[in-house]
């Protein structure tokens, strides 16, 4: 993600891999960067090895929201590791609550449960739309959620019907969350699950509200850490 007088120049979205430093570096080795701010889970390391400053997700996604939706007073983020509900205030951060301690209610849950039942991602989203009715999903564990599609499907349980539990069962961890710290309008849908059409269409007619979602919303984040370096020169 880079940054000039405030413009987004350039990003790339990358897989971290098995070795996320050694990617990292080579990335960075084709620019001549002024400044850098790491943020995520690899952050420290990044802080460690390449000598850079490093800010919380939290502080990242408020001030990358308010970047793309100035108007912004709450961000959903539902990434791969972690699920998060911030409420802000021209960029900064309010409350928030934080889904860390386990894959359920992320994006890599929703990944297993698609591998589980044969999908793509995209066919995942695509077929939990077209479900004419939905099964609950009483786990939300990935290790006994798992389990228990793999049973629902021994019963006869269509997979459309179960793709769509599946969501669900994100939904309903998400808007926990939301009754927690309080929301306000101008919503801000972040992070990689954002580009799910079955998970957009079901906040928004749980919350009677249109999500606002950046066109490339795994990059707030980012966005959020390079205004930091930006902005401390």
């Amino acid at each position: 993600m880079i940054l000039e007088n405030s413009q987004l120049t350039e990003f790339k979205i990358v897989d971290t891999g098995v070795d996320p430093l050694t990617n990292s570096k080579k990335i960075l080795d084709r620019y001549c960067l002024t400044r850098i701010v790491a943020t995520g889970y690899g952050r420290y390391l990044a802080h460690v090895h390449l000598d850079c400053h490093v800010i919380t997700e939290i502080k990242a996604y408020a001030l990358g929201a308010h970047y793309f939706f100035p108007k912004c007073r709450t961000v959903i983020d539902i990434g791969g590791q972690d699920s998060k509900v911030i409420r802000i205030d021209d960029g900064k951060v309010l409350d928030f609550e934080m889904n860390d301690r386990c894959a359920a209610g992320t994006g890599r849950f929703l990944e297993v449960m698609a591998t589980t039942l044969g999908y793509t991602i995209d066919q995942f989203w695509t077929e939990a739309l077209q479900a004419e009715d939905t099964t609950a999903i009483n786990s939300m564990c990935t290790v006994f959620a798992e389990s228990e599609v793999i049973t629902l499907i021994s019963q006869g349980k269509t997979r459309e019907s179960i793709s769509l539990g599946l969501h669900q069962s994100i939904l309903n961890r998400i808007i926990s969350m939301m009754g927690k710290t309080g929301f306000d309008d101008e919503i801000v849908f972040a992070g990689g699950v954002a580009k799910n059409k079955c998970m957009v269409h079901l906040i928004e007619k749980r919350l009677s509200k249109q999500l606002l979602i950046p066109d490339e919303p795994q990059i707030v984040g980012a966005v959020g850490a390079a205004l930091v370096a930006q902005n401390n020169k």
